[in-house]
């Protein structure tokens, strides 16, 4: 993340700036993780949010997203933060991590009623059009967190720590709805 998009990731940034200063000055070792959307029981915001939409079966309007999201659930992350604390490799490094099953989200939608035991109720709504309805609502940043594509390669982490995610999503996203509270 070389040019931070928002206050968010700017202050992300620094962070990892600030990491790697204090490592610098006094011989720590620092490994700096990049999950993207992480997900399991008890998840809140938007990905809550969408976990009790498909729960209750509702008619969701993103049958025609065509995107890719890379998502990690829980177990996997901190199946990944304990192989990096013991890896004499993760010493130094920067990862990307995530399930290493890149999905859209109609995909998502469907592969959630699966784990909730539920019909995925899916409508085709242009991406635009929906973008321009949830300007109106004040809503456009979600819209477009759900219908963008963000796909982070975690080849390094494969290759340099020969870690692979122990955990599918689907597997990991029935563990979410377990844990989930209606």
């Amino acid at each position: 993340m070389t040019s931070p998009h928002d206050a968010y990731a700017l202050s992300k940034w620094e962070a990892e700036q600030g990491l790697r200063q204090i490592a610098a000055n006094t011989g720590m070792e620092v490994v700096i993780i990049r999950p993207p959307l992480v997900y399991g029981p008890g998840v809140k915001a938007n990905f809550a949010a969408l976990m009790r939409a498909v729960q209750r079966g509702l008619p969701l309007p993103l049958g025609a997203a065509h995107n890719l999201r890379s998502l990690v659930g829980l177990d996997n992350l901190v199946d990944f933060i304990t192989t990096c604390a013991s890896h004499p490799a993760a010493a130094k490094q920067t990862f990307l991590v995530s399930d290493g099953a890149d999905i859209s989200t109609p995909d998502l939608v469907r592969a959630m009623a699966r784990a909730a035991g539920r019909l995925a109720r899916l409508f085709p709504v242009p991406v635009g059009v929906l973008a321009s309805l949830a300007s109106l609502l004040g809503k456009r940043a979600a819209v477009d967190r759900l219908c963008s594509s963000l796909q982070l390669d975690i080849s390094k982490a494969r290759e340099l720590l020969q870690w692979t995610p122990p955990v599918t999503l689907e597997e990991g996203l029935r563990r979410a709805f377990a844990g989930e509270k209606p």
